[in-house]
């Protein structure tokens, strides 16, 4: 794939007669409780000039991430899965050696696992995670980071202690953008920047933001100081849909990321728009 191929780097499908999605509570996030799939998608993706899409978890069950490779070996968009499976195992590898021989196995670029939910701010740093990382650097894969701000720090010393493992920022380390703060959101994720093998999704900033409310010079200071840190290179644009769509469409989103990279370079915004997840993600 070229660099005219345009990527995004993270969204999410579910189908709720098939498993709930437990993390739709309270009414603000009632617009989710309902089936998502890739024929919903796919007619947006289109609309926006999305030639591919890497399909990342949702829930931290086992199940699914078979699940979601057996639909990408069905679908023509979804190019690569960011999948979950349990890092503390003591089998961890051959789990990860396992996925990669089901059906869709070859589309496995990822793993990820909720570590915003985890009440240790250390969590990636604990030794069965440590060997759960190695396990996965080992298999060519890379690791997505979800987290928040205050779980930085532990992502740069896991970074650190890990040179041979690429891992992927989601949604710029959910900064505190409703709030307008930022710092220490800033210094924490410049610190993980100056390591090379991180890199970052331009994702997930509209619903970190007011959701009524948001606009695009309330995320600009955010974008800006990922796109300073990491240069386009290690910048991949990602719609995080359809969670999204709780404060802007599809075609929104993809506008916005346009509107915040508009001061970049034809080849550096291809970059954010396809290279660096092609490379990355070895789509």
């Amino acid at each position: 794939m070229g660099a005219a191929v345009r990527v995004d780097a993270h969204h999410h499908l579910w189908d709720l007669s098939v498993r709930d999605q437990d993390w739709i509570t309270g009414a603000e996030l009632q617009p989710l409780r309902r089936d998502f799939g890739v024929a919903d998608l796919a007619p947006q993706a289109r609309a926006a000039g999305v030639d591919r899409t890497v399909l990342v978890q949702t829930v931290t069950v086992p199940e699914e991430t078979p699940e979601f490779l057996a639909l990408a070996a069905e679908s023509e968009l979804i190019a690569g899965v960011v999948g979950w499976t349990d890092l503390t195992r003591p089998d961890a590898a051959d789990e990860l050696a396992r996925l990669r021989e089901l059906p869709g196995g070859r589309h496995l670029k990822g793993i990820r696992h909720q570590v915003q939910g985890e009440p240790d701010p250390n969590w990636l740093l604990r030794p069965d995670v440590r060997d759960g990382l190695v396990a996965v650097a080992e298999a060519g894969l890379v690791y997505d980071l979800v987290v928040l701000p205050h779980q930085l720090p532990a992502c740069v010393r896991a970074a650190a202690e890990h040179p041979e493992l690429i891992f992927v920022l989601d949604h710029l380390g959910k900064p505190p953008i409703a709030t307008g703060e930022l710092r220490p959101w800033a210094t924490a994720v410049r610190a993980l920047a100056a390591l090379p093998n991180t890199v970052c999704k331009l994702s997930g900033m509209v619903t970190e933001a007011d959701l009524a409310k948001w606009t695009v010079d309330g995320l600009r200071p955010y974008a800006d100081t990922v796109l300073d840190a990491f240069g386009p290179g290690r910048l991949m644009f990602g719609s995080d849909w359809p969670v999204c769509t709780l404060a802007a469409s599809y075609a929104q989103v993809v506008d916005v990321a346009e509107e915040l990279t508009g001061g970049l370079g034809a080849e550096e915004r291809a970059e954010v728009f396809g290279g660096t997840a092609t490379r990355v993600y070895r789509l």
